[in-house]
């Protein structure tokens, strides 16, 4: 690969800001990569949509940053991640793709010591099992249980991340997934959605003390940076990259609810709305 190649964008797409935690890890991890970061928000939420669809908008959305000549693509969104990762890669073979549930599932099982695995997520990565699939091959003997917490997404966005409602709604989804396991304690919870990372106070709270939270950002951050550096695709440049921000729909609420999500300023006028 050429030094040219190597200074292009890192792609990263969600149906809205939730990717947003997936790109600050990136940020943290490679601070000399540029970063397009894409969100479909006039078609959230991906999580209650079929697989045909989510798969449909996920093509439409990559299409938009390869023509804008991306490196390598971050399917910041457990949903699609779950269901288009096949149909991008056929779409797109050149094209590096990695999505955050392998990641995930990778976390998770090396902190798991019992095998004993809770997951939560949006009703679509849940219904589609993509997180048992991926858990399993690496764990066959893992015990797993999932809930959709589609609430979740909601409070994020609203940016109501802690206090006594948040920390209520949370006991409600969490209290009887817990049950499923001995003791009502498995080894780790996995954040299956890129939204509940802001909610992890709170959700820390209702949890039991021993059972670990699993984020998959920093796992998929770390995954992005070793396929780069296999591809010999690291920028470079010593110089702190750019970041760039596209939406398919009002650049003002992208911008403040990014700002809730990024855990600092995101003018609006840093958002540029585009068209699938």
């Amino acid at each position: 690969m050429t030094s040219e190649n190597a200074r292009r964008p890192i792609g990263v797409f969600d149906s809205g800001v939730g990717g947003l935690t997936v790109l600050k890890a990136l940020r943290a991890v490679l601070p000399h990569e540029d970063f397009l970061y894409l969100g479909d928000t006039a078609r959230l939420p991906y999580g209650t949509k079929s697989g045909a669809t989510v798969t449909r908008y996920a093509l439409q959305t990559t299409r938009q940053l390869v023509d804008r000549g991306v490196k390598l693509l971050v399917v910041a969104c457990n949903t699609a991640s779950s269901v288009a990762l096949p149909d991008l890669e056929s779409a797109y073979p050149g094209l590096p793709v990695i999505g955050v549930i392998e990641p995930g599932a990778q976390a998770c099982c090396r902190n798991a010591p019992r095998g004993r695995i809770a997951v939560i997520a949006t009703a679509g990565t849940v219904r589609n099992a993509a997180y048992q699939a991926a858990i399993l091959r690496l764990r066959p003997e893992a015990t797993i249980a999932t809930r959709p917490c589609q609430l979740f997404v909601s409070l994020a966005e609203e940016g109501w991340t802690e206090g006594p409602l948040v920390e209520g709604i949370a006991a409600r989804y969490l209290e009887p997934l817990m049950a499923e396991f001995p003791d009502h304690e498995p080894d780790c919870l996995v954040l299956g959605c890129t939204h509940f990372p802001v909610l992890a106070p709170a959700i820390r709270k209702v949890l039991p003390e021993e059972v670990r939270l699993i984020d998959s950002a920093a796992t998929t951050a770390q995954c992005v940076a070793e396929e780069l550096s296999g591809r010999g695709l690291l920028n470079p440049s010593p110089e702190p990259g750019a970041e760039t921000f596209l939406a398919t729909d009002d650049p003002e609420r992208f911008a403040r609810m990014g700002e809730i999500f990024l855990n600092r300023e995101l003018p609006a006028t840093d958002v540029t709305l585009v068209d699938l």
